[in-house]
């Protein structure tokens, strides 16, 4: 079974870049702008982490951290950070225990191909641990602007 909007996050324990472990429950009092992004180093991938990295502080100022989550390594995430000074923490799911409870850890088609992956997509949790909101099939442009508006509006 999946997670959905009204469930509680699961306390899965996932490496961060930092090598601590990591769990979503961790996050408690604060809301939690959890994105699930197939790869590090990648155009797309590229964009929305500096596009959060852009709005850390808006994120902040609203009571919000920012958490990435993808299957690369701790080493990967690590340089991805140091090269686009990312101020948030990239969790590692390489076995896809996160991304497979989220139900984002998908069959994927590119240039005939088949292979499992990441399906772009975004959650708000709120300060209890609870899904508030998601977006699926994540198109990058002015999505983390929409994320933002969302807390903010919730907030008022």
């Amino acid at each position: 079974m999946s997670i959905e909007v009204g469930n509680i996050v699961p306390n899965i324990e996932l490496v961060a870049d930092s090598g601590e472990k990591v769990s979503l429950t961790d996050y408690k009092g604060k809301y939690v702008v959890l994105y699930f992004y197939p790869k590090d180093m990648t155009p797309g991938c590229t964009t929305e982490a500096c596009d959060f990295r852009d709005q850390h502080q808006s994120f902040a100022d609203v009571n919000a951290v920012i958490v990435g989550v993808s299957p690369d390594p701790q080493e990967k995430h690590q340089k991805f950070k140091e090269k686009h000074d990312l101020p948030f923490q990239l969790l590692v799911d390489d076995e896809h225990q996160l991304a497979e409870a989220f139900d984002v850890w998908k069959l994927k088609k590119n240039f005939g191909k088949e292979y499992m992956g990441i399906e772009r997509s975004t959650f708000i949790i709120d300060p209890d641990g609870k899904i508030i909101k998601e977006w699926r099939k994540v198109k990058v442009k002015d999505h983390v602007e929409e994320a933002l508006n969302y807390i903010k509006e919730i907030q008022s």
